[in-house]
């Protein structure tokens, strides 16, 4: 495999599979010569989308089991469709858990969530003129998650206040804030 930075991948070999998350172990030459072994969580990708309807952004406090709390997030989900294009995943999402479909949706990015130790890759959008459809959550989680409006103005302070943990939702809103 290819060499980069000094590091090579000699080998990877899948050592769990749990649900849709599989665990690698990965062997690597490091820039000295010697070699180690790390873990890496493979992650079939994500989209997020930040959903503005007028001036406001929708946003959904969901519950999140490895926190044990529930999150102010941007609609999101995994790439779980085999051959769906992100673009129809993401308007998926917001029919599943804000019951809104986009007459336009664009993407402005994509980025790692937590490259230490997964390769979860998350394609973010925007999505604007939005039409109400029937709402249709899927699992616990999204029919228990509270549908938050927040204006466009409340952004900076929300995020000044630290009522946003989640890294996407950071990222979709400090967009706003640079493109608004």
């Amino acid at each position: 495999m290819a060499a980069s930075d000094g590091f090579e991948v000699l080998g990877s070999e899948p050592v769990a599979e749990v649900g849709f998350l599989r665990v690698d172990r990965v062997d690597l030459r490091v820039p000295d010569g010697s070699t180690v072994e790390r873990i890496a969580v493979r992650h079939p990708g994500a989209v997020a989308v930040l959903p503005i309807d007028g001036e406001d952004v929708i946003l959904i406090r969901q519950y999140r089991a490895p926190l044990a709390t529930a999150l102010l997030e941007v609609p999101a989900g995994k790439l779980d469709v085999a051959g769906e294009p992100a673009a129809t995943t993401a308007a998926r999402e917001l029919e599943e858990e804000i019951g809104m479909r986009p007459a336009r949706l664009e993407s402005i990015g994509a980025f790692f969530t937590t490259p230490g130790f997964t390769d979860e890759h998350i394609e973010l959008f925007v999505a604007s003129d939005l039409e109400p459809v029937p709402f249709a959550p899927h699992g616990p989680e999204e029919e228990a998650a509270e549908i938050v409006r927040v204006p466009v103005a409340e952004v900076r302070s929300l995020l000044a206040d630290g009522a946003v943990t989640d890294v996407k939702t950071l990222v979709a809103l400090q967009w706003l804030l640079l493109h608004r």
